[in-house]
């Protein structure tokens, strides 16, 4: 084994883990090929894949991995897999699997890597506990929450245009109309979609932690209020153009659309938090950092 290159060792560490623990991996997917709320499981492994293509360190690695770092993880990794299926209630097992699974990955990667390369990769390794399902009783909070979020924001934008409206709990009546923000319409595909997409971003284009923190604590709420924004489109369109925008193809699609419009708000954010560190997007874009005042151009 110590005449392998890391790489090797790493694929060999990655075939084993998927030996044991193929089912949960099995299920995650097939669950965010079945439920809305997961669908941004499919696309985490590729985003992190991709990153960590582009920003592997070219001019340093390890040449002392972290043997003690890595043991801990892998054993980490086994007693979340035997915990969860000993003590765990059945829908939350698919979660301490999957949790299981993205910690062997870590603490095989760290053993082959070091942990310099880990470092250097911090944000697209970490981002693969995004593969772990919430557990079914935590995901209906969230959808409660969503609902009532969106009810809310719906209800201050009638106010805001002297609309009359009444609201209970997830229940809105205004004039000619009453209707009610159903599990379906919490739109949390989308806001999780939106919360995703807001980490990456943050992560290409900005430095400070205090800037990414700030670009996504802004998407959730940010994600919550555009589906009020729906809910508010979707009524007035209902009431004074086409009764049929209630049930129609915009209210069981039109959801991109709101979505699109949440992002570009994400991207003006980001576009600020970008000007006031001193750099520019093209920068990024073009792979190249800039030069700092002080720094030495070798």
């Amino acid at each position: 084994m110590s005449r392998l290159s890391p790489q090797l060792k790493f694929s060999l560490a990655v075939v084993i883990s998927l030996l044991v623990g193929w089912r949960p991996l099995l299920g995650t997917l097939a669950l965010a090929l079945r439920r809305d709320e997961y669908t941004h499981i499919l696309l985490i492994v590729p985003i992190s894949v991709a990153l960590i293509y582009t920003e592997w360190p070219s001019h340093r690695t390890d040449r002392q991995p972290s043997n003690r770092i890595s043991a801990a993880l892998l054993v980490a990794a086994i007693l979340l897999g035997v915990g969860g299926k000993l003590t765990a209630q059945s829908d939350a097992q698919l979660t301490w699997g999957m949790l299981a699974l993205v910690t062997w990955w870590l603490g095989a990667f760290i053993g082959c890597f070091g942990v310099w390369t880990f470092r250097s990769l911090l944000f697209p390794l970490c981002f693969l506990f995004c593969l772990v399902p919430l557990p079914e009783f935590t995901l209906n909070k969230i959808v409660a929450l969503w609902q009532h979020g969106s009810a809310l924001s719906a209800s201050f934008l009638f106010s805001a245009l002297g609309i009359p409206v009444t609201q209970d709990g997830v229940m809105l009546s205004i004039p000619g109309l009453s209707l009610e923000v159903a599990q379906e319409c919490s739109s949390l595909r989308s806001s999780l979609m939106l919360i995703v997409t807001s980490m990456v971003l943050a992560h290409l284009f900005l430095r400070s932690f205090w800037r990414k923190a700030t670009v996504v604590l802004v998407a959730i709420p940010l994600s919550i209020f555009k589906n009020g924004i729906r809910i508010f489109t979707i009524s007035m369109l209902g009431i004074h153009v086409d009764p049929g925008f209630l049930h129609g193809n915009f209210h069981r699609h039109g959801g991109i659309v709101f979505y699109l419009l949440a992002l570009f708000v994400l991207l003006l954010l980001l576009w600020i938090l970008n000007r006031t560190q001193g750099e520019s997007f093209e920068d990024y874009s073009h792979g190249q950092k800039p030069v700092r005042v002080g720094q030495q151009v070798g």
